[in-house]
């Protein structure tokens, strides 16, 4: 497996075909056309083929490269970092370093947004065993006001 994309075989010279349309890249990733236009033009992705009428046309290697920038943002990954990180990877091997320390830190800051996540589901499973109790129609009490 290759440090920058997933996959089974990324050494395989047909992942680099571009013949995935625009709209079966956004499919598979999750993402608009317009947003995949918008990567393209801060460029986040590299260049994008096209077919003999101009359309892009997107490799395997794009597909799997549009699914960790996908999974970055979901981390909360600002853009500009992850523009940041696709200059690190086109710049090559010497910049790994830098993309490990960025992955490193996106990390810790997952963790720490998980367990913020953790705490808040604790309140949520509180106030629903609170609201259960008062099921159906006992309005002799205020599940609100209870103690937490």
């Amino acid at each position: 497996m290759s440090i920058t994309e997933p996959g089974p075989d990324v050494t395989d010279p047909a992942r680099d075909l571009p013949r995935h349309s625009i709209g079966a890249a956004a499919r598979h990733c999750g993402l608009s056309q317009d947003t995949l236009r918008w990567y393209e033009r801060i460029g986040l992705l590299a260049h994008i083929g096209r077919d003999h009428t101009g359309k892009r046309r997107f490799s395997d290697r794009d597909l799997d490269w549009l699914t960790l920038i996908t999974r970055l943002r979901t981390t909360g990954m600002t853009v500009a970092d992850m523009i940041r990180y696709a200059e690190l990877v086109r710049a090559g091997a010497s910049t790994i370093p830098e993309r490990l320390a960025m992955f490193r830190k996106t990390r810790a800051d997952v963790l720490e947004r998980i367990a913020e996540l953790e705490q808040t589901v604790a309140v949520l499973d509180h106030k629903i065993s609170l609201y259960e109790q008062h099921v159906p129609g006992d309005a002799t009490r205020s599940p609100d006001n209870a103690a937490s």
